[in-house]
């Protein structure tokens, strides 16, 4: 299995009497341009994906959107509150656990810190690994046999930089 996790894009500024909560907050004109470019460069990579899964927030809902339709794809977005900013990642491993078939290919849009804590989760097993996913990140994890543990190994870590260089 492949676990892409992308972190949404640039959001606007948070603004009490705009948005009554953070997760009303869309993604700013910035924030657009930049994360097509990622998906271009998602495009580029040739990546397909089994299911999209994302953070009911607003920026992070818009985030997968560009990449369905850059993609040219017609996948529903499913959504998981797992993914949003009090997430539990257990229970979203669980969730992504039980579905059968199990896919081959994910594409996680979501938040910081908890995008890096999934990865940390799976990776070393704990809290312990220290990196942040930028806004339009993507951090690939190869596993073998998803579970709430040491279970993946890198495939490839992404800045947004890196990616517009690719289309």
């Amino acid at each position: 299995m492949h676990l892409h996790l992308l972190r949404h894009g640039i959001a606007v500024k948070r603004n009490a009497a705009r948005y009554r909560t953070d997760a009303e907050r869309p993604l700013a004109p910035e924030g657009r341009q930049k994360l097509e470019r990622i998906a271009r460069a998602l495009r580029a990579m040739e990546l397909e994906f089994d299911l999209i899964l994302s953070s009911p927030a607003v920026r992070a809902r818009e985030t997968a959107e560009i990449v369905v339709k850059t993609l040219g794809t017609h996948q529903r977005i499913e959504f998981s509150e797992h993914l949003g900013t009090d997430g539990d990642l257990r229970r979203l491993i669980a969730d992504l656990s039980a579905r059968h078939p199990l896919p081959r290919s994910a594409l996680l849009v979501g938040h910081e810190p908890h995008l890096s804590g999934l990865a940390s989760l799976l990776l070393t097993g704990g809290p312990g690994l220290d990196f942040v996913l930028k806004k339009g990140g993507l951090c690939t994890l190869g596993i073998s046999k998803l579970r709430a543990g040491r279970c993946a190994g890198i495939d490839a870590l992404l800045t947004p930089r890196q990616m517009a260089l690719m289309v």
